[in-house]
């Protein structure tokens, strides 16, 4: 499909929205892309801070979660049709893990979820993604 404006076609959600399903059928998209409302949401680079606070979070909880539990990082969560956000970190239940191939996660699966506030996504993270 052809560009409009230098944006590629492919950007723009159908009438009824992406679906929470079609992330997984679109090579094309950049990492950590998420889907809030229908619409995908592009994620901006993060900064050292942000990195750095995933990290020590990731190893503390990886020690003291009980073996019931799983910790999992930027994995996305399918809250329903149109709606697949990526929190930086989710406590799952280990029977959701099925493999090494899952790219989501159930929401009903879902015991804690994590994210890194940063200035620049501020809005979306506080707003729209709870």
């Amino acid at each position: 499909m052809s560009d409009i404006c230098g944006v590629p076609r492919w950007v723009f959600p159908p009438p009824e929205g992406f679906r929470a399903t079609d992330l997984d059928h679109m090579p094309q998209l950049p990492a950590h892309t998420e889907l809030i409302d229908g619409s995908l949401v592009f994620v901006s680079p993060r900064a050292s801070f942000h990195t750095l606070m995933l990290f020590l979070l990731e190893r503390e909880l990886r020690r003291y979660v009980p073996s019931q539990l799983r910790v999992r990082r930027e994995m996305s969560i399918i809250l329903g049709t149109r709606q697949r956000p990526e929190p930086d970190m989710v406590i799952i239940r280990a029977e959701a893990v099925q493999g090494t191939g899952e790219t989501a996660y159930q929401a009903g699966d879902v015991v804690l979820v994590v994210e890194v506030v940063s200035p620049e996504s501020e809005e979306r993270d506080r707003k729209r993604k709870p």
